[in-house]
């Protein structure tokens, strides 16, 4: 049975992976700050950890090596900068960079970026030592186009930028690293805004969807030919032939159509 370490899964997509890795037979790990309360399995084991933490990120890592025999697959989750985006009564997600405030880019670098370098560094070293292992990052658009804020384009262009440097050193030692992107997935927020007509959900994903895609893409024959690269989570459904919950196949977002 296949272990993996999912990050961020209190809720949202992380929430969706570490359900879809467990059902797809894997021993999941499921960290978050307030794991403990989350709506999870009963399988999949909570491990309290906040991942600007350096020491409990260092317990975390030390309590896998002393549960498992190897950690196969690690997905990076955890992200920050998406509270707060209304202060003193302003919605500031949409100001230009020199009124935003900072707070924002502290939080997707340490709790977005930061946080998926420290955990990826940990794990990266039992994966090389076993010559074997797949990292995934959670992507998105916004480092390729402008959506939202310079801030969010940023973090997610740096996130590009590390999975495509880490792959290049891990590439030797067998070891893959992909940044996936979803397309719009059905988390708390999104259904929120749906069912006050803000969002129109048709061409949606589950957040169960990318968890099913990451299992597939693991035992892809081909994974080593995608490590460093952005993967776009519908368009590999298509071609690994997996489905969404609902059984189908959401169409997948280009850049054009983001």
């Amino acid at each position: 049975m296949p272990n993996a370490l999912v990050t961020g899964a209190s809720r949202g997509v992380g929430r969706g992976v570490a359900i879809a890795l467990t059902e797809a037979g894997f021993t999941v790990y499921a960290t978050g700050r307030s794991i403990e309360s989350a709506d999870l399995p009963a399988a999949i084991i909570r491990v309290r950890c906040d991942h600007t933490d350096d020491s409990d990120v260092d317990r975390l890592f030390g309590r896998l090596e002393a549960d498992l025999a190897t950690l196969d697959l690690l997905v990076n989750s955890a992200w920050g900068g998406y509270e707060r985006m209304t202060e003193n009564g302003e919605f500031t997600w949409t100001l230009p960079f020199w009124q935003q405030p900072m707070h924002r880019w502290n939080s997707m670098m340490r709790a977005g970026v930061r946080a998926a370098f420290v955990a990826s560094a940990y794990a990266a070293q039992g994966m090389v030592a076993r010559r074997r292992g797949l990292i995934v990052n959670i992507g998105y658009w916004a480092a390729q186009k402008y959506l939202g804020n310079a801030v969010y384009g940023i973090a997610k262009a740096a996130t590009d930028k590390m999975t495509a440097d880490t792959a290049h050193e891990l590439r030797e030692h067998g070891v893959a690293v992909i940044s996936l992107y979803p397309g719009l997935v059905r988390t708390e927020a999104v259904m929120e805004a749906a069912r006050g007509g803000w969002m129109d959900i048709s061409n949606s994903e589950s957040p169960e969807f990318i968890g099913r895609v990451i299992a597939a893409l693991r035992t892809d024959p081909n994974l080593m030919a995608r490590t460093g690269q952005v993967v776009v989570a519908a368009q590999a459904a298509r071609e690994l032939g997996v489905v969404d919950i609902d059984g189908k196949q959401p169409v997948p977002l280009t850049l054009e159509r983001t």
